[in-house]
């Protein structure tokens, strides 16, 4: 059997040109090489999966390249890359320093890149700070880190800091398009951005779900093959139950949850669901804030539909009802029923506030 290379490594960026939805980042880098402004020490912060490390890689053979070499030229010989999380005392640190003394015999610079720094040892920080104060003149010390607020302020001072953000809905669904066609693999848009939504702005996880998919479904994937694979609620519980809510149909409504349950899906998922949908809904009435809606054209669609059935203080009290739910739900000992009366105080809820709605209008005539 052949080695397989899951898809976060075989397309992983060469080129900061390929690095995915952090172009805030890669465009000042590059300016700053061509510059010769880059400093010295580097920290890149931000959510795991989103291209500190592989921005890292990049820059460091870019400085060693001085134009005339292959700029995929691997320079592996100046690039030292130390695991924090496991290599986190002062020895470690030691040993890093003991090495940067030493010029490098081929390229312009040595690169140490640090990850998950925020987990060295105070005495590990300490033992690091004079070399990263005063760097030799060939050497390149970048940090990456997922949470900066752990990294003490005289290391935080000495370096010039990135901050990568999570990545679009959007961005990560186009860029698992052309890995689908890349990989002769047909992929449905709605499909594409269940998996993005899923990975929470880290491509890293969306490609990593993309490649399970793939497994399970073979050279097509469906929006449905997503949603079962995943585990998923599909929209179209929520918006059916808000139809059911409008029609004022309770049997309808614990009917709906029954089939939620039976089909192996957890109670607080569709809390937090219905919740998410409302707020969705909320998004949607107003033309100024719906791009916040990160769905399909034909999803978007029908969450405009429903938004104009709904006014904005069902809504808002209706988030209230849910998020009580949420709080409450771990710790009763009756999670079906505490869901049940949620929908039957949301259909109470919508009752009084169309009644409310009706008398309003009728006095005004």
């Amino acid at each position: 059997m052949e080695n397989y290379i899951v898809s976060a490594r075989k397309y992983r960026p060469q080129a900061f040109e390929e690095v995915v939805g952090q172009e805030h980042v890669t465009n000042t880098l590059h300016k700053a090489i061509e510059s010769n402004h880059l400093a010295q020490a580097l920290l890149f912060t931000g959510p795991r999966g989103v291209g500190k490390t592989t921005s890292a890689r990049i820059l460091a053979r870019m400085i060693n390249s001085d134009g005339q070499e292959d700029i995929d030229q691997d320079f592996s010989f100046n690039i030292f890359e130390l695991d924090a999380a496991s290599n986190n005392s002062v020895d470690d640190i030691r040993n890093l320093i003991d090495q940067v003394r030493f010029a490098p015999q081929v390229g312009a610079y040595k690169v140490y890149i640090i990850d998950e720094v925020h987990m060295l040892s105070q005495q590990a920080f300490n033992a690091f700070l004079k070399t990263l104060e005063e760097p030799p003149k060939h050497a390149i010390f970048i940090l990456a880190t997922t949470e900066k607020h752990k990294i003490i302020p005289t290391i935080l001072s000495r370096c010039q800091i990135y901050d990568f953000k999570r990545i679009s809905v959007d961005d990560i669904a186009g860029h698992l398009q052309n890995v689908a066609n890349k990989e002769g693999v047909t992929a449905e848009d709605s499909a594409l951005r269940i998996i993005a939504q899923k990975a929470d702005g880290a491509l890293r996880d969306a490609l990593s779900i993309f490649d399970r998919i793939v497994s399970f479904s073979g050279e097509k994937i469906t929006y449905q093959d997503v949603i079962e694979n995943l585990r998923i609620l599909d929209y179209d519980y929520y918006f059916r139950t808000i139809d059911l809510l409008m029609q004022g149909d309770q049997a309808g409504l614990l009917n709906l949850f029954n089939e939620i349950l039976e089909n192996g899906f957890d109670g607080h998922l569709y809390l937090n669901g219905l919740a998410s949908h409302c707020r969705d809904l909320l998004v949607c009435q107003d033309p100024s804030t719906i791009s916040l809606l990160e769905v399909g054209a034909e999803v978007q669609e029908r969450y405009k539909e429903q938004a104009q059935l709904v006014n904005s203080r069902f809504i808002l009290n209706g988030l209230k009802v849910l998020s009580d739910a949420d709080v409450r739900y771990k710790n009763s000992n009756n999670t079906r029923l505490l869901i049940e009366l949620s929908l039957m105080e949301l259909l109470m809820l919508w009752q009084k506030t169309n009644s409310q709605a009706a008398d309003k209008k009728k006095s005004l005539n």
